[in-house]
């Protein structure tokens, strides 16, 4: 889904994502809880962000603190799924993008998956990312990777993981 241009509002850490624990954020209006529905729904989560001034975008940064909050108020409730931070970037910053991503995944327990590199494609427009022939080697890998994992960990829709290998 795209996040960039639509509507969603940062986090206030009003905690009543804790008092409420009803596996949604408190603030309504904008496309969060919605999201957040589709992340508990999935298997596999794949979060990517342009880098801006080193960093993810403000939609995503919103996305992820918020998300994140729910989840831990909510017992946890992406723990165990598989998830991808993928980032573009014109010249540099993208680790850093890259690294506020994975710390999402893993303060809620999400499973992430490794490539031959981090997972960037370097170029201003869309087309130029596509040129970086290292970039998308390194996402197919991880695509790859990502479906492998998911495969040997046996999601479920119920939320349960056969940790079984």
């Amino acid at each position: 889904m795209q996040l960039g241009g639509r509507k969603i509002r940062g986090c206030t850490a009003c905690m009543k994502c804790f008092e409420n624990r009803d596996r949604h954020c408190s603030v309504t209006g904008d496309i969060l809880n919605g999201l957040v529905d589709r992340m508990v729904e999935a298997d596999g989560i794949v979060i990517g962000s342009p880098t801006y001034f080193a960093n993810v975008s403000a939609e995503v940064k919103a996305l992820i603190d918020r998300a994140g909050l729910v989840a831990i108020a909510n017992g946890h409730m992406l723990k165990r799924k598989v998830g991808a931070a993928v980032v573009a970037v014109r010249r540099a910053g993208a680790t850093d993008a890259f690294d506020a991503i994975n710390k999402f995944f893993l303060i809620n327990q999400l499973v992430v998956p490794g490539s031959v590199y981090w997972n960037m494609g370097f170029g201003l427009a869309e087309q130029e990312v596509k040129g970086d022939d290292e970039g998308m080697n390194t996402m197919r890998i991880l695509g790859e990777n990502m479906a492998w994992l998911l495969k040997r960990i046996g999601s479920t829709r119920d939320g349960s993981r056969d940790m079984t290998f």
